[in-house]
């Protein structure tokens, strides 16, 4: 049911990246959502679980259980193997997704293909085996319960090298730095978008313990108060800097409390969640804007903050508030300093295998569509179609 409640944010992440861009990209970013999930599917199960939870070599990666042709029973499962992997896919196809908003409008539908597919084989498996496969993250005792590093960072700093590589979408940033907003043009279906992925995240965490038991509803809890922390914060801070609440950006805000929360989920108190989701407000609002103003790198949907800053930042604040070893807690710096190595560990890896990966597609198939296609649309540049025929005015 878990498994069944996180493959329904991959309806979330659609919506938010339809809604938060323009309408003649709809029927791309669609077709993008679907495939990344059909291509990941197949090569998780192929290649990507064995690489992740295969029987360890030296705690980088996994080298068993290829096609699904071994019963992994060194894994000690308490489930049969076809739910844990289904459950494993559900989450390899959120790490792969979460580059396509931070590339959308600019992107040839071919190397999303092609990305999306090295994502799931081997960039993501890689630090799960780390992390959850019996890596050496996970000898050195670092914690990660449902993925705010294994998953959202690695979908980040993905994202961060695409879009910078990609270059802005045509007319975002003008002379002398000035920075133009591209309105989306649905923010009801953003939102939609935002309410699926919350709903899904209680499947995202709780389903973590890998069965039904008493902690459950406390990572349900753990989970829902951080998101309503970060969005609070997040309409505050944009209510007091801007003179009015920003919508999309308090939406972002529960995206980044949940993404954040997602580390700690289990190894922290309630009133522990509310704090980090406080901080992941705060790390939405201004990394956001130092991304797009400072670095002038356009993320329409502003993935690399939501899941690569959030990411990042929630996972080493677990280090300061899990309840067992945490600093804050009387827990001393160990902890601390385990998260800080595991955050940069993953940052590192995946930062040097997207940039090799993306600009190999760069120099082969080509990573971006021509002015002509991103004038039209990628509706129509490349899938011949429009999302929205009935309302495109016929000169």
């Amino acid at each position: 049911m878990a498994a069944f409640l996180v493959f329904f944010m991959q309806a979330g992440f659609a919506m938010v990246e339809a809604g938060f861009t323009r309408a003649k990209n709809a029927s791309n970013i669609i077709m993008k959502n679907l495939m990344d999930f059909a291509i990941g599917s197949i090569i998780f199960f192929a290649f990507g679980f064995a690489f992740m939870f295969g029987e360890d070599i030296g705690g980088f990666i996994g080298s068993t259980g290829f096609f699904g042709t071994s019963s992994m029973e060194h894994l000690g499962l308490s489930i049969p193997i076809e739910v844990f992997i289904i459950f494993q896919t559900v989450f390899a196809a959120t790490a792969a997704t979460i580059v396509s908003g931070a590339m959308a409008e600019r992107t040839k539908f071919l190397a999303y293909v092609i990305y999306s597919a090295v994502i799931s084989l081997i960039i993501y498996p890689v630090v799960g085996h780390w992390t959850w496969g019996g890596g050496w993250l996970s000898k050195m005792g670092f914690i990660d319960f449902a993925g705010s590093t294994v998953v959202h960072s690695v979908g980040g700093w993905a994202a961060l090298v695409g879009a910078a590589i990609i270059g802005p979408r045509i007319g975002k940033y003008g002379e002398n730095g000035k920075v133009y907003a591209i309105p989306g043009h649905n923010i009801t279906l953003g939102a939609l978008g935002v309410f699926i992925l919350w709903f899904g995240w209680f499947g995202f965490n709780p389903g973590s313990t890998l069965a039904a038991n008493l902690d459950t509803g406390r990572i349900a809890m753990t989970t829902n108060l951080a998101a309503a922390a970060g969005a609070c914060t997040v309409m505050i801070i944009t209510w007091l800097k801007y003179g009015k609440p920003d919508v999309s950006m308090t939406l972002n805000g529960a995206l980044g409390g949940l993404v954040a929360i997602t580390a700690g989920t289990a190894a922290v108190s309630m009133w522990g969640a509310v704090a980090i989701g406080t901080i992941a407000g705060f790390v939405i609002v201004y990394g956001i804007e130092f991304i797009d103003k400072v670095l002038k790198i356009d993320d329409p949907v502003g993935a690399i903050g939501v899941h690569g800053l959030c990411g990042s930042t929630g996972t080493i604040l677990v280090g300061l508030f899990a309840t067992e070893g945490g600093l804050l807690y009387g827990g001393g710096v160990k902890l601390l300093l385990v998260q800080l190595t595991g955050v940069m560990a993953v940052a590192a890896w995946t930062l040097i295998t997207t940039f090799i990966l993306f600009k190999t597609l760069k120099a082969t198939v080509g990573l971006r569509v021509d002015r002509q296609d991103e004038e039209l649309g990628l509706d129509h540049g490349e899938h011949a179609t429009q999302a929205y025929a009935d309302f495109v005015l016929k000169v």
